[in-house]
């Protein structure tokens, strides 16, 4: 897919299960940044990022520990929200970081969320080929609101959880379909719904032009 892509001077995000380093081979190859996020499917790679960003916040030193760290604080309904973003351009740590092109830095995200008096608080762990805490707070931030955005609406609209298939690559091929659906949807010039353009642009012509006409 990103053979087919033009990415030069953009910053890529993928989640855990992109973070390969063939990937992030070719995005530096196609002059771009990366933000991938690390999980299980790197062990080895997750548990020295999480080990050095425990250390390194107990020290209290983030000079030491070339830390640079931004706090953003939301509140709206009730909610009360704290993000910290934390990067670090010490890859010491990090078991065969020459394997990864371009590696730069590795980066957390603390999401600290209060909602009716209770609290909870979520990490998140990144190795980066940017080197500033503004540029990562922000590319993450991006990631998880088109995520959201987007995850949502091929759920309501195309019902994708609820769908069965699990043969082959048939899921991705689907979920490429799904999204290019949707892109020509967002499109299409007329004020109706995502839900009920769909619907529309499943008849045929004859039935298409009473429905719009009972409209």
């Amino acid at each position: 897919m990103l053979d087919l892509l033009e990415i030069k001077g953009c910053i890529v995000t993928i989640d855990a299960m992109g973070c390969q380093t063939d990937i992030a081979e070719k995005i530096i190859n196609k002059s771009a940044d990366y933000v991938l996020a690390v999980k299980d499917n790197q062990p080895q790679l997750h548990e020295a990022i999480i080990d050095y960003f425990d250390v390194a916040i107990k020290s209290n030193d983030f000079e030491l520990a070339k830390i640079q760290f931004e706090e953003i604080v939301d509140a709206g309904h009730g909610r009360i929200e704290v993000r910290r973003h934390y990067l670090s351009t010490c890859l010491a740590t990090l078991p065969k970081s020459m394997r990864w092109k371009g590696i730069k830095s590795i980066g957390m995200v603390e999401s600290e969320q209060t909602l009716n008096g209770k609290t909870s608080i979520a990490r998140r762990h990144y190795i980066n080929s940017i080197t500033d805490v503004k540029v990562f707070g922000h590319a993450v931030r991006s990631h998880w609101g088109v995520e959201n955005s987007l995850h949502w609406v091929l759920d309501v609209i195309f019902r994708e959880d609820d769908s069965r298939i699990r043969m082959g690559y048939g899921a991705e091929s689907f979920n490429v379909i799904r999204q290019i659906s949707l892109n020509l949807l967002k499109k299409e010039v007329s004020k109706l719904s995502i839900k009920r353009k769909r619907f529309m642009a499943g008849l045929d012509d004859l039935f298409r032009e009473k429905v719009l006409f009972s409209l």
